[in-house]
Formats: structure tokens, C-alpha cells, sequence
């Protein structure tokens, strides 16, 4: 039997039931996270929660309950479907009502679910490295929020898989944004490079962690928005995400990346962010 989270509460997953008229279903009015799991733990659910509120206040929808209380939520969901390794997902939107562009009356309440998946991590990719492609980012200017939205983003993902990339790497003109589900950093002559938390990428949870990695093993961060020539000049080329962690990118659109295997640098990367996974040792 397996659970899911409405609302306030932990229940099976047949219980759950979508609205026609939801503004999720027919707006992409709403926000979500995901969480990863490792041995049983929720890994920087903190910095997720504080996410989430963050993204529903920006498009005016109110959580209706703490940040304590979904953090329990999401405990008590994943214990309840005995999730080891694998990642939580929860979103919130604006509520069901008559179908309308403009918001609807305080009698609409905003409607919260989530679900969890065992995913292992995918251990060969850190290994060998991944295959990108670039692809125009023709998505909203408002990609700080992690919206339901995702047509744009699910288009470029599409290409890559298309083309048999791993992911795709996202330009506006010839700037570098982030990767449709991912961040994207370069490293050249010992400098990680990686586009500005601003409006036109998203703040990874994973990205913060890597930069915070970067700092304890000696490897300057620039936060600087890179070209498609400056990429493909760099030494090192990363991709990262709740679920890609630090993966390698060996190879864009045909071009080797560095001499066509993970850098030394990204080695390094990797193992500090190991050091971060929780071991299963519950608090």
C-alpha cells in the first residue's frame, strides 16, 4: 500500500482525487519542490521548505500551515512508504474554482499534495559523465519561481532526449542560463563559473550546496553568466539537481569537454558532497 500527502494529512494514494476546475490542472497555478531521500532521510528539507514558501508568496498563494508542520509531513510520508533511497515530490496550488484567469475569492483554498519514489542515484553517470545539447531558453522571466509551469523547460528536455543528450543546456541569445531541470557550472584554470541567482535561473538547493563545497576545498567561485563559446572552452563542465547531484558533463553537441572524461575538479566536488549525505543516522 502506498501513501500520499493532502492537505493536512498522510493518506492512500487512491484517496487522493484532482478537481477538474484545479488551477494547477489548468493554469500551472502553483509551486512545487522536491526533496531527495538518502537512507531513509530527507536531505536539506529545511533550505526545500523555505524554498516553497518562498515561490507561493511570490505568486500570492499563502501556505495554510507552518514550515514545521509540512516538514513533519513530508517525515511522516516518507516513513510511511519506507523510502530509503529515492526523493519526495509536493506542490501547492492556487485551488479549485470556476474557470477564470483572475483569481478566485478567499472561499477557494489553496490544495497541497505530494507523493515520494524510490530512485536510486544514478552512480554510472557520475562515473563516466553525460552527453548535453544546447537548446534556446524560451521560457518566462520569472524562473527564480519553481512553478508548475514547466511547458518550456519540458520542450527542451524533450530535444535533449530526442538528440540522446542527458540534458539540455539552456541560452538566451548566446548567454548560458541553467539546464532545463538542472544548474549549469564551468570550471576553467582552478574557477567555478556558474550564471548569478537572479530572475532567469532557478536557486538550486543542490547548487548552494555545491558552492558551499567549493569553498571548503579551495575552488574560487565566480558568479558570472558564461557564453556557448565559453563553455565549450572549459576545462570542466557540471550539471547538478536534487537527482543529478554533481554530474559530469563530458560532451556538448558533438564537442569533448576538457580531454572527454570527469575532471579532477569534479572529483573533488563529488566527494565533498558525499560527505554531506546523510548516513542514515536518525535525529
Amino acid at each position: 500500500m502506498s501513501f500520499s500527502l493532502w492537505n493536512d494529512q498522510i493518506v492512500k494514494n487512491e484517496e487522493v482525487l484532482v478537481d477538474k476546475e484545479d488551477r494547477g490542472y489548468q493554469f500551472g497555478d502553483g509551486v512545487y519542490e522536491v526533496v531527495k531521500v538518502y537512507n531513509g532521510e530527507l536531505f536539506t528539507a529545511t533550505e526545500h521548505i523555505d524554498r516553497f514558501y518562498s515561490s507561493a508568496e511570490k505568486i500570492r498563494i499563502t501556505v495554510p500551515y507552518t514550515k514545521d508542520k509540512l516538514h513533519q509531513l513530508l517525515h511522516e510520508l516518507v516513513e510511511a512508504n519506507n523510502i530509503d533511497t529515492g526523493h519526495v515530490y509536493f506542490q501547492i496550488t492556487r485551488g479549485a474554482g470556476p474557470r477564470n484567469h483572475i483569481f478566485p475569492g478567499d472561499d477557494v483554498k489553496p490544495v497541497i499534495t505530494g507523493n515520494t519514489k524510490e530512485n536510486p542515484r544514478p552512480l554510472e553517470n557520475f562515473e563516466k559523465g553525460v552527453k548535453a545539447t544546447f537548446v534556446e531558453d524560451i521560457r518566462w522571466l520569472r524562473c527564480d519561481i519553481k512553478s508548475l509551469n514547466l511547458l518550456g523547460a519540458v520542450l527542451a528536455k524533450q530535444e535533449a532526449y530526442e538528440k540522446g543528450c542527458y540534458e539540455a543546456i539552456l541560452h538566451r541569445d548566446e548567454i548560458i542560463t541553467e539546464g532545463s531541470s538542472s544548474n549549469i557550472y564551468g570550471i576553467k584554470e582552478g574557477v567555478l563559473y556558474t550564471h548569478p541567482a537572479n530572475n532567469l535561473i532557478l536557486n538550486g538547493i543542490t547548487r548552494q550546496v555545491i558552492i558551499k563545497c567549493a569553498a571548503e576545498i579551495g575552488l574560487p567561485v565566480n558568479e558570472q553568466a558564461m557564453t556557448k563559446e565559453q563553455l565549450l572552452a572549459m576545462d570542466e563542465v557540471i550539471v547538478s539537481s536534487t537527482t543529478s547531484e554533481v554530474t559530469p558533463v563530458i560532451e556538448i553537441d558533438g564537442k569533448v569537454i576538457g580531454n572527454g572524461t570527469p575532471g579532477e575538479w569534479t572529483r573533488k566536488l563529488q566527494a565533498q558532497f558525499e560527505t554531506k549525505i546523510p548516513k542514515g543516522i536518525k535525529a
